[in-house]
């Protein structure tokens, strides 16, 4: 079974992504690979940090690898956070500190609307390379995953991260944080650039 490593050490999104891919990939994290330190994020989009993150452990290993991006863009705050969701509330801040801020953020705020993208960059050694890689020996694809819906006004439900207990989907009653992780995994903006993802790696490999 192919080996892929994924650019993180985040225990809910290896667990999320591992799941989805466990029929045709084996994943491992950083530290499965004896990589550690702090990943550069300093691109201005989400393609740009999932490319730079996934170039930082190719660089390292040598092998195939995937990174990924996400950003939470609310319609009533002129798409922000977008690619700085990680770190909405300041450097080294947490879960909760970005969903305090959010909330308070948005306290009041009639439009409510927001949707999730993520971007997954997958770097692949090949023979020939690529138009854009051939004489670095590798290729460079991308995979997104989009989901629509509302920022709620309070917290519901524990599982989750991130913003999840504050996101509602469209379609749906209850919010990311409510829902069993298959059912998340479905209809989720990581989930949908997984499948895009899943589905090169059953055609192309």
């Amino acid at each position: 079974m192919k080996e892929l490593i994924f650019a993180t050490n985040n225990k809910h999104k290896i667990m999320e992504v591992s799941e989805m891919l466990k029929d045709c990939v084996t994943i491992k994290c950083l530290s499965e690979v004896g990589l550690s330190g702090e990943i550069p994020e300093t691109a201005e989009t989400l393609e740009g940090n999932a490319l730079q993150k996934a170039m930082w452990v190719y660089e390292r290993t040598g092998k195939d690898c995937f990174a990924d991006d996400t950003g939470l863009e609310v319609e009533a705050l002129g798409g922000r956070p977008g690619v700085y969701s990680a770190r909405y509330a300041g450097e080294h801040c947490t879960f909760d500190d970005n969903v305090n801020k959010m909330l308070a953020e948005m306290e009041g705020v009639t439009n409510r609307k927001a949707c999730f993208r993520t971007v997954i960059c997958l770097i692949e050694k090949t023979a020939n390379g690529e138009p854009a890689t051939q004489d670095r020996g590798f290729s460079v694809r991308y995979f997104e995953g989009r989901v629509d819906g509302v920022i709620l006004t309070e917290r519901y439900g524990e599982g989750g991260f991130g913003y999840d207990p504050i996101f509602m989907p469209d379609r749906f009653a209850v919010s990311f944080a409510e829902m069993p992780l298959e059912v998340k995994n479905h209809i989720s903006h990581r989930g949908r650039a997984v499948a895009k993802l899943v589905e090169y790696l059953r055609t192309e490999n």
